[in-house]
């Protein structure tokens, strides 16, 4: 009777102005690649011999895009209580550019999902590393706010910047570029430079993140001072959950 939740969100943009004669905002990263992963992360808990401990809910949102609408709406009328759901991890745009030496985490040190990232990470030979980009503002942007505000410890990654085989600095210049000229525009469509063995790296880390959440008989936790914390301490009290 707890829960670990995997969100992506299906919906972009649509038919839209035009831009080099092209209307149709496609969406191939933002987010396709995500729902791609929810689909695959599914499969592969379907596929275990023995099913974790906690149920796992994958939820694939819309309306993102008009304002994180689809995963207001769960939290506001959740299937599974939020006092019991354990986590929220959010796959918002796949890595497709490769395997990286890190990963990224934003909103890192805000919860007890830190150590459990960390252990993940480092069974891939991977670090962890915080937001290289904080005044974007990205924590506030996706849907797995909608769980943090309510309380629920949110998971929500971004690809790493250390890209194997590439020179120092390639990452974040991807990311620009992106930035500037396929995001939340048409542009945003399958490229023939693709390598998704970064999402491939990514997917098993998330998977194992939520896997090994759903086996600890501990939930994660909000540490002292994060500004989610007494949303969190509120409902475990009307649950009658508090410690």
């Amino acid at each position: 009777n707890t829960y670990v939740i995997y969100t992506a969100h299906w919906d972009h943009f649509g038919v839209g102005p035009e831009v080099n004669g092209d209307k149709i905002y496609h969406g191939a990263v933002d987010n396709a690649s995500g729902t791609a992963a929810l689909l695959e992360m599914a499969r592969a808990y379907k596929a275990l011999a023995t099913p974790p401990r906690r149920s796992i809910l994958f939820l694939s949102v819309t309306g993102e895009e008009q304002g994180l609408l689809g995963s207001q709406y769960y939290a506001e009328h959740p299937l599974y209580p939020l006092a019991r759901t354990a986590v929220d991890i959010n796959m918002d745009g796949m890595n497709v550019h490769g395997v990286t030496r890190d990963i990224v985490q934003i909103g890192r040190g805000a919860s007890t999902l830190d150590d459990v990232i960390d252990a993940a990470a480092k069974d891939q030979g991977r670090v962890v590393k915080s937001d290289p980009e904080p005044e974007k503002g990205f924590y506030y942007r996706s849907d797995h706010f909608e769980f943090a505000k309510n309380g629920v410890p949110a998971f929500d990654p971004d690809e790493g910047i250390d890209f194997v085989g590439k020179p120092e600095g390639w990452g974040l210049e991807q990311r620009r570029k992106y930035t500037a000229d396929r995001y939340h525009k048409p542009a945003d469509k399958i490229q023939p430079d693709w390598d998704l063995s970064g999402a491939v790296q990514d997917s098993q880390l998330f998977f194992m993140v939520g896997y090994r959440v759903a086996n600890d008989p501990h939930m994660p936790e909000w540490r002292p001072g994060a500004e989610f914390k007494a949303a969190r301490d509120a409902s475990l009290h009307s649950a009658g959950m508090a410690p």
